[in-house]
C-alpha cells in the first residue's frame, strides 16, 4: 500500500520547505510520504537551511530542489504551503487534496553577517516546527 503523500510548497523550493519537510519526515515519516517542492525552484538547497535543521539533530543535506510539476499527476493528500506567492499560484493536484497555507518569513533573503542570517534561519525553523507540531499529532491520530 502507498502511504499518502503531503506536499509541502514554496516559490525557491530552498529553505522553508525543506525545513518543513525534515520535520515531517521525523515526526511522520513511517505513516506518510513527504515531499517538497517549488513554483519557481532556486536549484539548491541554502546552506544554512542544512545548518539549522543538523543543529536539531535532522539531517537535510541529501535534499534538492525541485519544480512542484513534477508532482501534478500524483494523487496529493496534503498540500501545505509555506508562502504567500506559492499559495496564490498552486495549481490543482489531482484527488480531494486538503489544502493549509502557514506563511512563514523568507530566511534565504535574511540581512547580515552568516551568524546573523543563521538566527534567521533558526527562528524560522522553530516556527515552523512549533506550527507543525499539533499537524503531525493530529494526523498521528487519524493513522492509529
Amino acid at each position: 500500500m502507498n502511504k499518502p503523500t503531503i506536499l509541502i510548497l514554496c516559490t525557491g523550493n530552498s529553505c522553508r520547505s525543506h525545513l518543513a519537510e525534515g520535520i515531517l519526515k521525523q515526526d511522520l515519516g513511517d505513516h506518510f510520504q513527504i515531499e517538497s517542492a517549488g513554483s519557481d525552484p532556486a536549484g539548491y538547497v541554502h546552506p544554512l537551511a542544512v545548518k539549522a535543521m543538523a543543529e536539531i539533530g535532522i539531517d537535510i543535506s541529501h535534499h534538492r530542489s525541485k519544480n512542484l510539476d513534477q508532482f501534478l499527476n500524483q494523487e496529493i493528500e496534503t498540500i501545505i504551503t509555506v508562502c504567500g506567492n506559492v499559495n496564490q499560484c498552486c495549481p490543482d493536484f489531482p484527488g480531494p487534496a486538503e489544502r493549509l497555507h502557514l506563511p512563514f518569513d523568507d530566511p534565504a533573503h535574511a540581512p547580515g553577517s552568516e551568524a546573523e542570517q543563521l538566527v534567521f534561519f533558526r527562528r524560522v525553523r522553530d516556527e515552523i516546527k512549533a506550527a507543525l507540531a499539533t499537524y503531525a499529532t493530529d494526523r498521528l491520530k487519524q493513522v492509529s
